[in-house]
């Protein structure tokens, strides 16, 4: 069940979502009973016990989910107004079979995305709309979509404009949008699933959890939404099997008093918020890297 999850969940939905193309509706509760299951297997194999438990974030992570899926609905149902705005270039291949023309959607998507994504880890005005998604402590589905709405909307921008031009259609951009949901599900989870060689194609929960190391610049790596070879790209990649990640390993060091109300992360950016110093790394971390750095420095 550990080794099948993650790959029967990601290629399950997605071909349950190709096969109702025709009926776009149907993706919303497709997309329902996908963060039922994640819910449930989050609680039967959980990766963390710890983070199945509430710290009084169900509301506002709720709040995120519900306001940014909204948001996106409103972005793919502008397409059609956007395309007599756009110089499209009518480069779009919608003669492609429609998983083609998803697997490409998806591809250019992300390479946008994660481009974004490292960006709001240089850029201190970025880092103040994105550091909502890190300020969560504890790992689960739901955390992918807890973003503040203007660093979703920079997302979607860096995801889907250079889509736009090429001239997307309507129903790849709403199967886009699924599949995106889909992953981030997966790349937040708190499921113990076990990846294998997957690790090195897609970049799910074991991948991205180090991401979200509360240690300063430790976590400035894997970036990528979908596929870790933008990150290998960018020298960002990082993997450490040996490193069992603790309870309190997530969030924000060096802002432990980052608010957790819906309302307030949202005002956030635009406060002055007390720093405090970096939370220092934990031995087994620090061993980890050094000898991650040791077996680099041997292969060269």
């Amino acid at each position: 069940m550990r080794t099948l999850y993650a790959p029967l969940f990601f290629f399950g939905y997605i071909a349950a979502a190709l096969s109702l193309a025709d009926h776009p509706l149907w993706l919303l509760p497709l997309l329902a009973s996908a963060v039922l299951l994640s819910f449930t297997c989050e609680r039967l194999i959980p990766y963390k016990a710890a983070w199945n438990q509430t710290q009084g974030d169900g509301r506002r992570d709720l709040c995120h989910a519900l306001i940014n899926e909204c948001l996106t609905l409103c972005s793919v149902a502008a397409i059609p107004l956007l395309a007599h705005w756009l110089p499209g270039a009518g480069f779009w291949p919608d003669q492609w079979p429609l998983a083609l023309q998803l697997l490409l959607a998806i591809a250019l998507a992300d390479l946008g995305i994660t481009l974004v994504h490292y960006a709001s880890h240089r850029s201190p005005l970025l880092w103040r709309l994105h550091a909502v998604h890190h300020s969560v402590t504890r790992l689960y589905g739901f955390n992918g979509l807890m973003k503040h709405p203007l660093h979703q909307l920079l997302e979607t921008l860096g995801g889907t404009l250079p889509l736009l031009l090429l001239g997307l259609p309507v129903d790849v951009a709403a199967l886009l949008a699924f599949s995106v949901s889909i992953q981030l599900l997966l790349q937040h989870s708190n499921v113990d699933m076990r990846i294998g060689g997957l690790r090195h194609v897609f970049a799910w929960a074991p991948v991205h959890r180090l991401h979200h190391l509360k240690y300063g610049r430790t976590g400035d790596v894997n970036f990528a939404l979908f596929f870790p070879l933008w990150d290998r790209l960018l020298g960002t990649l990082l993997y450490l099997p040996g490193y069992a990640l603790a309870d309190d390993d997530m969030g924000i060091g060096d802002r432990p008093d980052y608010p957790q109300a819906y309302l307030a992360q949202l005002r956030e950016p635009w406060v002055s918020g007390e720093f405090h110093p970096p939370a220092l790394l934990p031995v087994g971390l620090r061993q980890a890297l050094a000898e991650r750095t040791e077996a680099q420095v041997t292969q060269n």
